[in-house]
């Protein structure tokens, strides 16, 4: 009960306008609309929000807009559906309510209006129903199981045990990190298949890319394992040594082997969470002192920072890293989300925000520039953000799309995204669950952070 006020309390306290929030209805008139449903732009649209739904989409000027209504004008503008964080993380509760509650705006400040928690603990159970039901100004939230890893499921019975337990406890899904056994996985993939929890994230070495197919995890995250999956087995590697997402086994692939898993990928169902903004920002071009001096790093704290600082200057200052080789590496890893895509696998959007040089919400833009840069149309981007995460989830006719009897999830853009993804990183406001927040109170509150964080 704690938990609850606190968070609460905080709404209120930073939003005055709180329990306007849920009573009031708006029509955005005379806007391009990009509905999501085909990719098409729908000229001089309004678009009617009732009660937190899409009530009416059409014409301007045949859509009477009932008394009382709020107008927002989006003369010159374009509105989509909010996008989906796939693999976010919601700080734990030890670093306190403020804390969270500002990486939860930052990521709605961004035009992100579901997010995927990555690594769960209990409060976030409560936090995700807190959300539901309009006490929370968040995006909408699934969440982890806490990590199921080497350290944490040794054995077979400890597998069975944790999984049957976070099944119990309500968490949407298991999160597997790296250092589990085959033996447990496949006690663990055994029991969740029982219980009817799906699992997604990492694929530990000792399992291996094909067996996680195989074992048709919901999402694999950050591409993990496909790299070390297309070394041939006559180099007779230690797997043990790929390093950093198979950073080390980058001289040594053969994509010729890589139609056999995008097929295997395709024909177990298994989606794939991108992140290659962690690895571009990681292992890239940039040194750590030219990604600290982004704009957006002023809503990161200054020990968060040093931290990053450290430890992208660590891994760039190792005898097998060069520039020229982080090149090679990244232009494997587009390649393989290009034919994953092109091969019908289905695609999420995902940054692992807040990680290295990764501002919640901020990331999302980097995360939307580099798989147009793997290949992807903007289009078909979008789609990764919003018709394919509602679909992961089973929920199309709930959120994804700008549609009569949806939810409405919304941003307001300054210029047409399908002709430049990078539109989507300049809003003029962001409604979640009919929640307005304007332009004007994003910065307010931008403006906060960054002056805590001085």
């Amino acid at each position: 009960m704690f938990r609850k006020i606190a968070l609460c309390l905080i709404f209120v306290s930073h939003f005055g306008q709180a329990q306007d929030f849920n009573n009031k209805n708006y029509a955005f008139t005379n806007v391009n609309v990009i509905p999501m449903d085909q990719e098409v732009v729908l000229e001089h649209q309004t678009v009617v929000v009732e009660r937190g739904r899409i009530k009416e989409v059409g014409n301007t000027g045949s859509v009477k807009i009932p008394d009382g209504y709020i107008e927002i004008d989006g003369n010159g503008k374009f509105l989509v559906p909010g996008i989906a964080e796939m693999h976010a993380h919601i700080p734990s509760f030890s670093r306190g309510m403020e804390y969270i509650e500002e990486t939860l705006f930052l990521y709605l400040s961004n035009g992100i209006t579901t997010i995927r928690g990555m690594l769960g603990e209990a409060y976030h159970l409560e936090l995700r129903e807190d959300v539901a039901e309009g006490k929370i100004l968040s995006p909408r939230i699934y969440t982890s199981s806490p990590s199921l890893n080497g350290s944490t499921i040794k054995t077979k019975e400890e597998a069975r045990k944790k999984v049957i337990q976070y099944q119990k406890d309500g968490y949407d899904f298991l999160k597997i990190h790296p250092g589990i056994k085959l033996s447990v996985f496949n006690e663990m993939v055994s029991t969740a298949n029982e219980v009817g929890i799906p699992f997604s994230g990492h694929v530990p070495v000792d399992v291996g890319v094909r067996r996680a197919i195989e074992a048709k995890y919901g999402s694999i995250d950050h591409v993990d394992g496909y790299l070390e999956g297309l070394v041939p087995p006559s180099y007779n590697v230690d797997i043990d040594a790929n390093g950093f997402f198979g950073f080390n086994f980058t001289d040594m692939v053969d994509e010729s082997l890589l139609p056999e898993l995008v097929s295997k990928t395709k024909s177990n169902g298994v989606w794939i969470v991108t992140t290659q903004s962690l690895m571009e920002r990681w292992a890239g071009d940039k040194s750590a002192q030219d990604l600290a001096d982004e704009n957006e790093m002023q809503y990161i704290s200054k020990r968060t920072l040093e931290s990053w600082i450290n430890r992208v200057s660590d891994f760039q200052s190792e005898s097998d890293y060069d520039k020229e080789k982080a090149k090679r590496f990244n232009r494997i890893r587009r390649s393989i989300i290009n034919e994953l895509h092109d091969g019908g696998v289905g695609i999420l959007l995902g940054s692992d925000a807040p990680q290295i040089f990764n501002v919640p919400g901020f990331s999302i833009q980097h995360e939307l520039r580099y798989l147009v840069a793997c290949g992807l149309t903007p289009y078909e981007v979008l789609q990764t953000g919003t018709t394919n995460p509602a679909k992961f989830f089973g929920q199309e006719k709930e959120y994804g799309m700008v549609k009569a009897g949806q939810i409405a999830d919304l941003v307001l853009l300054n210029s047409n995204p399908l002709e430049n993804i990078e539109a989507f990183g300049e809003n003029e406001g962001v409604m979640v669950n009919g929640q307005w927040l304007s332009k004007n109170m994003i910065q307010e509150r931008l403006t906060m952070i960054s002056q805590k964080y001085k």
